[in-house]
C-alpha cells in the first residue's frame, strides 16, 4: 500500500511539473508600472547610465592610450593598415593597431595594460578622490 501511494504521489508530481514547464511565457502580473519597470518578456534590453559611462570610457580612453604603449603592441597587438582619404585628390596610409585575433584573455594581459594605462596616465594625491575623502570631517583628519 505504501509503494502504492509514493508511485501514485511521483506521476502526481511528474504530471504537475511538466504542465508548468510547457506553459506560455506570461507577464505575471496585470501592474503596468510594474511591467514597465520589469517586464518578463520584454524584446528590447536597455542599458543603464553606468554601463554606457564604462563602455565611452573603454572606447575613448582606455583603448586609445593602451594602444599606444610599444610593449603592448608589440606582446597584444598586430598592426593593420587602413587606407583614408584627407581630401578627394590626396590619399594616405595610416597603420593602426588592433587586438590580435583567435587569442585567450589571459589576466596577465589586463596587468600589463592597466600598468600601461598607469605609465601613461599617473594619477596624483592632489587630484585624487583619496584626498577628497580625507578631507571630510567625520573621516578624515
Amino acid at each position: 500500500m505504501k509503494q502504492l501511494i509514493i508511485l501514485l504521489n511521483s506521476l502526481l508530481l511528474a504530471f504537475v511539473l511538466s504542465n508548468c514547464t510547457s506553459s506560455i511565457k506570461a507577464t505575471p502580473s496585470q501592474n503596468t508600472a510594474l511591467n514597465s519597470i520589469s517586464n518578463s518578456n520584454a524584446s528590447e534590453k536597455k542599458e543603464g547610465a553606468m554601463q554606457k559611462s564604462l563602455d565611452s570610457w573603454l572606447k575613448n580612453d582606455w583603448e586609445p592610450t593602451v594602444s599606444k604603449d610599444k610593449e603592448i603592441q608589440k606582446k597584444y597587438m598586430e598592426k593593420k593598415k587602413e587606407v583614408k582619404t584627407k581630401t578627394s585628390i590626396e590619399k594616405s596610409q595610416k597603420s593602426q593597431f588592433i587586438d590580435k585575433e583567435n587569442k585567450n584573455f589571459t589576466l596577465q594581459e589586463y596587468v600589463d595594460k592597466a600598468s600601461a594605462y598607469m605609465k601613461a596616465k599617473p594619477n596624483d594625491y592632489n587630484s585624487s578622490h583619496v584626498k577628497k575623502v580625507e578631507s571630510l570631517p567625520v573621516i578624515g583628519k
